[in-house]
C-alpha cells in the first residue's frame, strides 16, 4: 500500500540471481496485479523461494529491480519494505499468548492502543475466543492463522506466503486453502503465494506461474493453464498429460496428426504449432475405456490398448494403459454404473477431438505421468 492506503502492483524488472556460476532465477519479468493472489508454483530448485526471498529483501538480487508500485525496494532493507512473510514454521514467540503475537509489530512501532485492530484482525482469522491461549495450545491450522493475522495487522502491500501449508495433514490443508483465500479477498492485500503443490496453487490463486530453472514456463488463470498447457513441462507438472510425438499432416481448423501408425485431430487453435514435428497430448480424465470389439465414435480420437492395472479411488477409477508402442497412459474414469475393466483385458481408449492440445516436440515428453509428479 501507498501513503494514501492503496494497495500497489508489485513489479519485478529483469530480475537475476546467481550463486557461482549456478542461476537460480534468470531474467524473470513478472507484473503481480494490486490485490490479487498470485502463486509461484514450481519443483524444488526453480528458482521461486530464490524470488521470494528477494521481494521481502532476505537475498540481493544480482541483476535487475523490484519495484512496488512507484517505490524501488531493490536495496531496501526488509524492514523497510512494505512487505510482510509468512513462513511454513509461523515462527511465533512461544511465551507470548494469541493476542500479544498478533500485537508485537504494533507495539514494535509504538502504537499504545492496540486492542480494537487486534481483536477486528483475531476475528477475521476466526480466533478470537482463543486470544489468551499460548501457541502451544493451538492446532497447525490455527497457529497458521495466527502467523497470517501477525503479519496482516501492519498492513503491508504484499504477503508473501513461503509453503504456509506444507506442515500440516492433508484434511486440514484443504481447509486452510478456503480460509487463506477468504482471509485475501476480505483484506485485499495482494499475496504472493510460493508452493510445489498444484492443488494449492489451483485452488487458492487467481493466477498461477509455473516456473522452471529459473524461469516461467507459463503464466495465467489455473483452468487456461490446466486446460492449454503450452509445454511438455507445464502439461506434466500442473496435473498429469499423456503425451505423444507425431507429424501434422493435415491443417485448416483441426490438424491431422500421425503418431505411431495412428491418426489423431488436434484443433489448430489448441496447438503452439501448424506443422512439423509435433507432440498431442490430453488429460487422464478426459479419456474413455471402451472394451474391445465395442463400438467408438468414428468421430473421436482413439487407439488400442491393455489394461495394466485399475485402482479404485472412490469417486473415480485410475487405470494405467499400456498402449502399442509400450508407453502406459493414465486413465480416469469415473464410477459409475458401468462395469470396471479388469488388468489384462483389451480396451480401446478414446476421446474427444476438442480435448486435444499441441505442444511444440520438447526432450522431456519421454516422461511418463507417473514419472512427471
Amino acid at each position: 500500500m501507498d501513503a494514501s492506503g492503496a494497495v500497489q502492483d508489485l513489479h519485478l524488472m529483469d530480475l537475476t540471481k546467481s550463486f557461482g556460476d549456478f542461476v537460480a532465477v534468470d531474467d524473470l519479468n513478472l507484473i503481480i496485479p494490486a490485490g490479487s493472489f498470485f502463486a509461484l508454483l514450481g519443483p524444488s530448485g526453480c528458482g521461486k523461494t530464490t524470488t521470494l526471498r528477494m521481494v521481502a529483501g532476505l537475498e540481493d538480487p544480482t541483476e535487475g529491480r523490484i519495484m512496488l508500485g512507484d517505490m524501488d525496494i531493490t536495496h531496501e532493507k526488509p524492514y523497510k519494505r512494505h512487505v510482510n512473510t509468512v513462513f511454513q514454521s509461523y515462527a511465533l514467540f512461544p511465551h507470548l499468548d494469541i493476542f500479544e503475537n498478533v500485537a508485537f509489530g504494533l507495539r514494535r512501532r509504538g502504537i499504545k492502543s492496540v486492542e480494537p485492530q487486534v481483536t477486528a484482525m483475531l476475528e477475521l482469522v476466526e480466533l478470537g475466543p482463543l486470544a489468551r491461549r499460548k501457541p502451544a495450545q493451538l492446532s497447525g491450522g490455527q497457529q497458521q492463522r495466527v502467523a497470517v493475522a501477525r503479519a496482516l495487522i501492519n498492513q503491508p502491500g504484499v504477503l508473501l506466503l513461503d509453503e504456509p501449508l506444507g506442515a500440516l495433514d492433508l484434511k486440514l490443508r484443504r481447509q486452510m486453502q478456503i480460509e487463506l483465500k477468504r482471509i485475501q479477498t476480505e483484506v485485499g492485500t495482494t499475496f504472493v503465494h510460493v508452493t510445489h503443490d498444484q492443488e494449492e496453487a489451483m485452488t487458492m490463486a487467481d493466477t498461477v506461474a509455473v516456473m522452471n530453472k529459473g524461469r516461467i514456463e507459463q503464466m495465467g488463470p489455473p483452468v487456461e493453464i490446466y486446460d492449454l498447457p503450452r509445454t511438455a513441462f507445464v502439461a506434466n507438472f500442473l496435473g498429469q498429460s499423456n503425451l505423444l510425438e507425431g507429424s501434422v499432416t493435415g491443417g485448416g481448423d483441426t490438424l491431422s496428426v500421425s503418431a505411431q501408425g495412428h491418426q489423431f485431430g488436434v484443433p489448430a487453435a489448441r496447438s503452439a504449432v501448424a506443422g512439423g514435428a509435433i507432440t498431442i497430448g490430453v488429460r487422464p480424465e478426459k479419456l474413455s475405456l471402451a472394451a474391445s470389439g465395442q463400438s467408438v465414435d468414428s468421430g473421436r480420437n482413439a487407439l488400442p490398448g491393455k489394461v495394466t492395472d485399475a485402482s479404485f479411488t472412490g469417486v473415480s477409477t485410475q487405470y494405467l494403459v499400456m498402449t502399442p508402442w509400450d508407453t502406459e497412459w493414465v486413465v480416469f474414469e469415473q464410477n459409475r454404473a458401468s462395469a470396471i475393466m479388469r488388468p489384462g483385458d483389451d480396451v480401446t481408449i478414446h476421446w474427444e477431438v476438442a480435448h486435444t492440445f499441441g505442444l511444440a516436440p520438447d526432450e522431456t515428453v519421454h516422461l511418463t505421468s507417473a514419472e512427471a509428479v
